[in-house]
């Protein structure tokens, strides 16, 4: 079974673009270097709010993802967004359809 990470955000300065950019380039490699590390990415829901999603391979590589997140968002993005929420779960379901041929 694989855990996801589910981390809500108010931007407080900037927009959702820009803040991608920055996360494409400093936290994705962050995350990509840790140990059962498997997808990242970011939704905008409107209303200046992000959540982030991240998949691990092990609970425990979840929530250690939480403490890197909160470091790396503290030294990078502490102008910029605000953390509301983080919740960790059980990846249960993540499939896409299948693709006719």
């Amino acid at each position: 079974m694989r855990y996801m990470r589910l981390s809500t955000y108010e931007i407080t300065n900037g927009t959702f673009d820009e803040l991608t950019g920055i996360v494409e380039s400093g936290m994705l490699p962050t995350f990509a270097k840790e140990p059962g590390f498997v997808d990242y990415g970011l939704l905008d829901t409107g209303n200046h709010k992000v959540v982030a999603i991240s998949i691990w391979e092990t609970r425990e590589a979840a929530q250690q993802s939480a403490a890197i997140a909160a470091e790396w968002v503290k030294a990078n993005l502490s102008d910029r967004v605000r953390l509301i929420n983080t919740q960790i779960g059980d990846l249960a379901l993540f499939r896409g359809a299948p693709v006719a041929a």
